[in-house]
């Protein structure tokens, strides 16, 4: 079972923008979602704990490893899928894991070999091996994507948003990969996607400007809304209105009309009615109260 443990870490860049502002994690062996707009330092957090960049102060260990002071021992444990995993398209699946896997100083040529086919299994593209990576959809991109991430054996794996872009499918497809490789290793998933965090995770942090504005596990934060949240159907040159007189959370087009939600400890009446939050309530609601304190 490994952990990581990260204390009060901060970065600002050269322009003035803190992208961590004292974050404090301990997470083991799972699934933890961090959930934020874009923006809110996710690929910051993410960036640095895989350390290809430095935190101004704080501290990070995985285990016994020490990730900023010895980021060598780290990435022998590390598998990093980023927002955007470059592929040479020019090659096949079966040549860029082999490849991978020699940069990760698997020499053995036979035991190689084993490793990539089953990789390839494993994520289900062994009937595609030899096919070049270029002619892939975006899912069997984030599959061999995934692949590359488990070369090594890793005790954490980061994957940087994952499903942005793919098709319901893919990401059903996604979602079982990730949720069957979690029993044995730490997995963060960095996604402004509220249902990946939903449908995967059991421990989340929200993050915005910065800050850790949630932690604990989606059913506990989901439960402090309830009794809370009100739906009703309004009409576009409405919304501005609603907005300075309510505490709106979201608005959403349905059948061409905005559909709002709003946040009352008792029901505001005007035709709202009471609905079972969702963690897309929770998401934006915190956002909100985040985006207002810092104001």
């Amino acid at each position: 079972m490994a952990t990581l443990k990260i204390n009060n870490l901060s970065k600002t860049y050269a322009n003035g923008v803190k992208a961590l502002d004292d974050i404090n994690i301990e997470l083991s062996n799972g699934m933890f979602g961090l959930l934020g707009p874009n923006g809110a330092g996710k690929s910051s957090l993410m960036r640095t704990l895989a350390t290809l960049q430095e935190a101004d102060s704080g501290t990070a260990f995985l285990d016994d490893i020490d990730i900023f002071k010895d980021p060598t021992e780290l990435r022998k444990v590390l598998g990093y899928l980023p927002q955007e995993f470059g592929v040479y398209p020019q090659i096949t699946a079966y040549q860029l894991l082999d490849h991978m896997a020699i940069l990760k100083g698997i020499v053995n040529g036979k035991e190689r070999k084993q490793l990539v086919e089953y990789l390839l299994q494993k994520v289900n593209l062994f009937s595609k091996r030899h096919q070049k990576v270029k002619g892939f959809s975006g899912g069997m991109k984030q599959r061999v994507g995934i692949a590359q991430a488990l070369i090594g054996n890793p005790k954490l794996i980061i994957v940087d948003e994952p499903t942005a872009g793919l098709d319901p499918g893919e990401r059903n497809r996604f979602h079982n990969l990730l949720a069957d490789v979690a029993e044995d290793v730490i997995i963060i998933l960095s996604t402004h996607i509220v249902d990946d965090v939903t449908e995967l995770c059991s421990n989340m942090a929200i993050m915005n400007t910065g800050k850790m504005v949630y932690q604990g596990t989606p059913q506990n934060v989901i439960s402090e809304l309830n009794g809370k949240v009100w739906q009703k159907i309004i009409e576009r040159n409405e919304v501005n209105e609603y907005k300075t007189n309510y505490t709106v959370i979201s608005d959403k087009m349905v059948a061409g009309k905005p559909l709002i939600h709003v946040l009352s400890e008792s029901n505001p009446g005007d035709g709202f009615e009471s609905i079972a939050p969702t963690l897309e309530d929770v998401f934006f609601s915190k956002i909100n109260i985040s985006e207002k304190a810092s104001v």
